[in-house]
Order: C-alpha cells, then structure tokens, then sequence
C-alpha cells in the first residue's frame, strides 16, 4: 500500500507500465504464434514471411525492455532453425522422386 505521495505516484507509473509491456508482449506473441503456424502447416514461404515479421518485433520489445537481448536471439535463432528445416523437407520429397526443385 502506498502511503507517500512519491510511492503512490510510482503505484500508478507501474500499472501504466504494466499495461505498456503487457499489449507488447501479446502484440510479440501473436507474431510468434503466426511463425509456428507457417511452420505446423508446412508452408515454407509462409514460415519464412511470418518469420522476417516476427524479427523486428522481437527485437523493438528488446529496445523496449520487454524481452532480454539474449532471449529475444535465442528464439529467432530457434525459429530460424525450425523454418529452414521445413523448407528442407519440403525440398526432401521432390529430391527423392528425381524432379527438379521448384524454387
């Protein structure tokens, strides 16, 4: 409970903060959830596209200070990883069968 005038001030600078990083963190998730979408359906230039939108947001919530500098890499680098293994799958069958990759 805040008592001083100074304390109270800093309660309500917090909840609007809190409000702030909260909409940034779900506006984050939703481009991160469009990339494991991409990736679960199979779709590689979907993945890749959702992906290169998912990258500067991560990062504006590492500016922001939503997200360490660190973690905000590690899950770029995952997804990155994860996309480009769709895409090699979905080059694998046409490998297989002798035809030329469509690219």
């Amino acid at each position: 409970m805040a008592n001083s005038p100074q304390s109270e001030k800093r309660a309500r600078q917090s909840e609007a903060r809190f409000a702030v990083n909260k909409m940034r963190r779900s506006r984050i998730r939703t481009y991160l959830r469009k990339v494991e979408e991409a990736i679960a359906s199979g779709d590689h230039a979907a993945a890749q596209a959702a992906l290169k939108a998912a990258q500067p947001e991560l990062m504006r919530g590492v500016t922001k200070g939503v997200f360490k500098k660190n973690t905000a890499s590690r899950k770029i680098s995952r997804l990155s990883s994860r996309v480009k293994s769709v895409g090699a799958a979905a080059l694998a069958p046409e490998a297989a069968s002798g035809a030329a990759p469509a690219v």
